[in-house]
């Protein structure tokens, strides 16, 4: 017997005696009783991109950043608002790998290649959790911002623009919450009508180009575009999109679906009207059988309900108002019948007749996805606002909104399937102030515009974070009004779940996979 044949049999005892070992000591089966939940960890990095503003010279804009405390959080990083195509002072990237551009093998990131822009002084820049961080800007110049929160300041980092446009087309009070990049958007309630002027604003924040596909969706059906398909946008850039110009024909409600082919953007409509003024309207919760559209202010004086069914098939949907005494029905409008693959709108008028309301839609029959939005109006006559909401994911485990003021903000909460208990808590002022809390009970199928807690000693701007306490969905929305020279302006911005903690499951050694 040689001396690798001695070898191998020596090899094939240890070798089973290593395996012995492990079957004998082998960690139990996972059962019920062994499963571990994930673990719900603050994220550590969060990007946002905010449209551009307006093309208005009148316009004054502001910018608020805020991020609540969350436990779990190390003490560092950073967050900030940069113009599209300038270099953030931040070497790090998404992967945690650093940026490679620093050593210039990809070109700039305005997609000519050649140098990087040189660095410019953030718009924003946040100093601390739990204090807002303020920025402006004015005239029509101002570009679309990219931005970055890091560390402490990621988990459920929220900006918003919030713009004054005193005269002409749109005037009045224009608001937007800036939005994580997606590759999917709904706009139903946008116009080519001769009286409005309608962007879908693509802003692209990563380092290659983005491929967008634009649909158009009227009272008959998709419109015939002519441009809609395969436009670029650059990178770390943004492209204003004027829906007029895909196509001839003029209706009033029509439904925009932006489908991104390659990469992925941030995607905005700024609705514009003549006489009506204006607003930003954010996309539209995913397609659903059940829709919640919440917080339209107790003074509106017309409400203008517009639904699309994406698919084929014809939906019928139950139509309620959850008032601060529970659901009704609003007369005359009990159902709402869409065909597959159109746009149906119908004016509900002052529904809200001076209380607090949510419209809840429901399947009427069989449940078909739809997305759906309103157009609310203010005020009577010359002195009319307008301002858009679409239908809303929940508030989850937390929601931020900020730019609110001591005057002129009011926050409305729902809870159209159960009794729910939420706090609300005011942050300290972006120039000063002590944070300040409050509960309350949402009965079930009621909207309630709630007496917000103020914060002591106030100066400057607040933010609101909402976090339901029970386990019942809860929708909220928060307006802000302002009036100029007699036009009562006002914009309202829903409050989806902030997205500040990830699930990360737990993992444990288990050497029994050797034998597998």
């Amino acid at each position: 017997m040689n001396r690798t044949t001695l070898s191998l049999i020596a090899g094939t005892a240890a070798l089973a005696a290593v395996t012995g070992f492990a079957a004998l000591n082998q960690p139990a089966a996972a059962g019920p009783d062994t499963a571990r939940a994930a673990a719900e960890l603050p994220v550590e990095r969060t990007s946002l991109v905010c449209p551009a503003p307006s093309s208005s010279d009148l316009a004054e804009t502001a910018y608020t950043a805020f991020t609540p405390v969350t436990k779990g959080t190390q003490d560092n990083g950073s967050a900030e608002l940069l113009p599209a195509g300038q270099e953030s002072t931040d070497t790090g990237d998404e992967s945690g790998k650093g940026d490679e551009d620093d050593k210039g093998e990809k070109g700039n990131k305005d997609g000519k290649g050649g140098k990087k822009k040189a660095a410019e002084k953030p718009l924003l820049t946040q100093k601390a959790p739990g204090t807002p961080a303020v920025g402006e800007t004015t005239g029509g110049d101002a570009p679309a911002l990219l931005g970055t929160a890091e560390g402490q300041f990621a988990p459920g980092w929220t900006v918003q623009a919030t713009t004054e446009v005193a005269a002409g087309s749109g005037r009045g009070l224009l608001g937007v919450t800036c939005t994580p990049a997606d590759t999917e958007f709904w706009f139903p309630g946008v116009s080519t009508a001769a009286d409005r002027t309608d962007y879908v604003h693509l802003t692209n924040p990563d380092d290659s180009a983005a491929v967008a596909d634009i649909e158009l969706y009227g009272k008959d059906g998709a419109l015939q575009t002519t441009v809609g398909e395969g436009i670029t946008v650059p990178p770390n850039s943004s492209e204003p999109v004027l829906l007029s110009t895909l196509t001839d024909e003029k209706q009033d409600d029509v439904t925009v679906h932006v489908n991104i082919r390659s990469g992925r953007v941030g995607a905005a409509v700024q609705a514009l009207d003549d006489k009506l003024g204006g607003d930003w309207l954010a996309a539209s919760a995913e397609p659903a059988g059940s829709l919640v559209i919440p917080g339209i202010p107790k003074d509106a004086t017309a409400v203008r309900l517009i639904a699309h069914t994406p698919g084929d098939t014809d939906a019928d949907l139950k139509v309620q108002l959850a008032s601060p005494t529970g659901l009704i029905t609003p007369a005359g409008h009990e159902t709402l019948h869409i065909k597959g693959g159109m746009t149906t709108a119908v004016d509900l008028g002052d529904v809200t007749r001076g209380e607090a309301g949510s419209l809840i839609l429901t399947p009427a029959d069989r449940s078909v996805p739809v997305v759906a939005a309103v157009r609310v109006l203010r005020g009577k006559g010359d002195d009319q606002e307008s301002a858009f909401i679409p239908a809303a994911a929940p508030v989850g485990t937390r929601a931020s909104a900020v730019d609110n003021s001591a005057k002129g903000t009011t926050l409305s909460l729902t809870a159209p399937r159960g009794t729910a208990k939420v706090k609300v808590t005011a942050s300290a002022g972006s120039g000063g102030g002590k944070a300040a809390s409050q509960t309350y009970t949402i009965k079930k199928g009621t909207t309630q515009d709630v007496e917000l807690p103020v914060p002591d000693g106030l100066k400057g701007t607040y933010a609101l974070t909402v976090e339901p306490l029970t386990d019942t969905p809860v929708y909220a929305a928060r307006t802000l009004t302002a009036t100029r020279e007699g036009v009562p302006g006002f914009t309202v911005q829903t409050l989806p779940d902030d997205r500040g903690t990830v699930a990360v499951p737990e993992a444990d050694e288990d050497v029994a996979v050797l034998q597998k």
